[in-house]
């Protein structure tokens, strides 16, 4: 089966600066306002969707994003002027994107993503990439165009008005002619080389710096407890041992650390990869594995086996069975975590002693390299936790036995791929930039980039289940080009240079509240949550309110020069924290007669903010957290412009990160410490009312963001968990940052939470 992937074009106008990587310069789509640019995003996807008679499809499209429009064709417009637009729609400011992961079709691999009105999650459509790399590229592209809808909408009334009768459209009209006018287009930046080269890239699916002022292995927000030392350097890989952690008796946790000249992009795919063939190249211990269940976009279950024929002392052959879970952080990282697992669909091999794989997990991090090299490199992180008496022997003695063992054979799994990836040159090859200057002779110059005679569907529609017979079996045009690459698919359910150490001082709370008004006395026992307040730090099931030096946040000077520091004071105290066991996920909590803000202490609160985070499971939970201003808040403050906006405005603003202080090394990989701007990674719906904000996070919206939580409610009894919450400062008149308020949530227990009825 050949897969086809999309290569992202940009189009720029005169003076806006061409780029060759997508999706990372300002323009018209610009938060700035800076509307003299316009780009253009253009490439093959794949459509996925449910036709009227209930068969799934997998159609070749091309897909055009200008501005906040979207338009989806069967052929390249470029090459076939007279081609019209099958599909066309809006992004609008309530489109959420959502990374499915990989899906699995036939024999290869698609990266699959979800487009859903955060409002009406009925509507929603699915495209899909030949790699990981292109889907990020894409969501790249749609958050400008989000960006380029969010700032039209500030521009004034007739544009607002605009707006609303494009969110309003009847969405199962027909649907609308739209004429293109293009302004100052001069040309056309192309990345990749076209449907042949994505051909042959998507076929192998079936077989085959600059260092920042703040910086760790981790690149993470908030301070580690971790202490890492370099004990041994093998092959160009160094091998780290958390000194901090064997000093406590347990199971020492190691890594191996290397860079590998490759994107991250190209690396994950590789270690993701199960090609026997490819593995047989750099992987000495899982080279043979093969897929057992596919569970999901972000999850599988893989079985393998090992000949350990140098390795004497064993009487026989090893079988085992693993799991892997990955996701992508927003700064591009990506995390692979892998457990030992049991499957009844794979008893112990006869011949073969069944072993465990020692829990591993890989981070694979792109690095900031000089704008002259033309090489991408990354840093590749394999972290996992061996037998404290056989490390500290091979440590001491060198001992030859512990390189006969699995553990060492993990840690020579990054030497591997550093080496196999350097040994292939084409992993590594970057598609030619073309500058093709635009033909604009045929375009009507015009004010807006693109104008429609009517108003057009949304874009999520544009893409959902298609019951027209476009994209039924009478796709005539693709039909052509296409026939032998259709799919069936499956009824899959899815899934440095320096450390910044000064400390922020406490936020002026006279610029942030009304200087105005006389502060009351926020009395803490005033105030009663469901989950009791900490005493002490031998109190379980409880929470307090760490100060803010666990946190790096942005300092004065970041936009100039990345440097982060230590955050101080909340600028808000944690009154109380509720723990509610529900049936299903209540929104508007503050309205319910149980919650504190309903009170009689509540109401007499300058302002609240009301944090209320929905746990998917069974049953699902809500954590609740108060936070209380002893003034109003001034509105014109970044904090009153965060209560007062847009919930455009609020997505593109708020910011959580997260600390496992104490707790399993693997959860704390999992969680990271990496700040997460949460409205772009799951949904939030907002509250204004009275003297509250309520902002309803959505932990189940997001496949990847269920993966986790899933992983840490296992581990919820014994781990310490620190949250910090903020607004992002963007401009240099909202530096230095401050934190809004923390919370330390320390061994939670699940039967603990408090029934609330919806």
């Amino acid at each position: 089966m050949a897969s086809w992937g999309g290569a992202l074009k940009k189009v720029a106008s005169e003076g806006g600066g061409g780029s060759e990587s997508g999706g990372s310069e300002s323009g018209a789509d610009d938060s700035s306002g800076n509307s003299s640019n316009t780009f253009e995003y253009f490439g093959w996807v794949y459509h996925l969707g449910v036709n009227s008679i209930g068969h799934e499809y997998c159609h070749l499209r091309y897909l055009c994003i200008r501005g906040k429009y979207v338009e989806m064709y069967k052929r390249d417009p470029r090459e076939n002027p007279g081609v019209k637009p099958i599909r066309r729609g809006v992004v609008g400011h309530t489109l959420m994107v959502e990374e499915l992961g990989r899906r699995k079709v036939n024999s290869g691999d698609l990266y699959v993503l979800r487009f859903y009105n955060r409002l009406d999650e009925t509507r929603k459509g699915e495209i899909a990439c030949a790699n990981a790399g292109e889907a990020r590229k894409w969501m790249e592209a749609f958050d400008h165009a989000k960006q380029q809808a969010e700032y039209e909408l500030s521009r004034g009334a007739s544009t607002r008005s605009k707006l609303n009768v494009e969110n309003e459209i009847n969405l199962e009209g027909h649907r609308p002619r739209v004429r293109r006018y293009a302004h100052g287009l001069k040309k056309l930046i192309r990345i990749g080389q076209g449907p042949e080269m994505l051909l042959r890239q998507s076929s192998s699916l079936e077989g085959r710096g600059r260092a920042d002022a703040f910086f760790d292995a981790h690149g993470g927000d908030a301070v580690e407890a971790h202490e890492w030392k370099c004990v041994r350097t093998i092959n160009g890989v160094r091998i780290f041992e958390d000194v901090a952690s064997s000093e406590s008796g347990k199971g020492v946790v190691v890594k191996a650390v290397g860079v590998v000249d490759a994107s991250a992009d190209t690396v994950f795919d590789v270690v993701l990869s199960l090609d026997r063939h490819q593995r047989y190249e750099w992987d000495t211990l899982t080279g043979d594995l093969e897929l057992v269940n596919y569970e999901n976009g972000h999850y599988d279950v893989v079985y393998g086996v090992f000949d350990p024929n140098y390795l004497t002392w064993w009487r026989s052959k090893r079988d085992f069975v693993f799991s892997r879970q990955w996701f992508r952080g927003q700064d591009g990282t990506y995390t692979i975590l892998q457990f030992p697992a049991v499957h009844k669909n794979r008893p112990p091999k006869s011949g073969y002693r069944r072993t465990k794989i020692n829990p591993s997990s890989w981070e694979i991090k792109n690095l900031n390299t000089s704008s002259s090299s033309k090489v991408a490199q990354c840093l590749v992180t394999q972290t996992l936790e061996i037998n404290t008496k056989g490390w500290f022997k091979w440590k001491k003695d060198y001992s030859p036995k512990f390189e006969k063992t699995i553990p060492f054979a993990l840690l020579s799994q990054v030497s591997g791929l550093k080496e196999y990836v350097g040994a292939n040159p084409a992993l590594t090859a970057e598609s030619p930039t073309t500058v093709i200057h635009s033909k604009i002779s045929d375009v009507l110059e015009s004010n807006g980039e693109l104008e429609v005679a009517e108003a057009p569907d949304e874009f999520y529609d544009a893409i959902a289940g298609d019951s027209s017979s476009e994209d039924d079996n009478s796709d005539d045009d693709s039909e052509k080009v296409n026939k032998n690459r259709r799919i069936k698919l499956k009824n899959v359910s899815w899934a440095i240079a320096s450390l910044a150490l000064q400390r922020m001082s406490a936020p002026d709370a006279n610029k942030e509240l009304n200087p105005d008004v006389t502060p009351i006395n926020l009395d803490a026992f005033q105030f009663h949550g469901s989950m009791q307040r900490g005493g002490d730090e031998t109190d379980t099931n409880c929470w307090t309110s760490p100060s803010g030096t666990g946190f790096m946040i942005r300092g004065k000077s970041y936009l100039k020069d990345s440097i982060k520091v230590k955050g101080g004071e909340p600028l808000l105290k944690l009154i109380a924290v509720d723990w509610f066991n529900v049936d299903n996920r209540v929104d508007n909590i503050a309205l319910h007669p149980k919650c504190l803000v309903q009170s009689e202490a509540g109401k007499k609160v300058p302002f609240i903010l009301v944090i209320n985070l929905q746990v998917p499971a069974k049953p699902n939970y809500s954590m609740v957290l108060y936070y209380a201003a002893d003034r109003p808040v001034n509105k014109n403050s970044l904090l009153g412009k965060f209560v007062e906006g847009t919930d455009m405005f609020r997505d593109s603003r708020f910011k959580l990160i997260p600390s496992i202080v104490e707790g399993y090394w693997m959860v704390k990989r999992a969680v990271g410490t990496k700040a997460c701007l949460l409205g772009k990674a799951v949904t939030c719906k907002y509250l204004r009312q009275d003297n509250f904000l309520e902002i309803d996070v959505d932990i189940g919206s997001s496949s990847v963001a269920r993966s986790v939580i899933g992983l840490v409610l296992g581990y919820v009894t014994s781990i310490v968990v620190d949250l910090a919450i903020l607004i992002e400062a963007k401009e240099e008149a909202e530096l230095p940052e401050y934190i809004l308020g923390t919370v330390r949530l320390n061994r939670v227990r699940l039967d603990s939470a408090v029934r609330l009825e919806n």
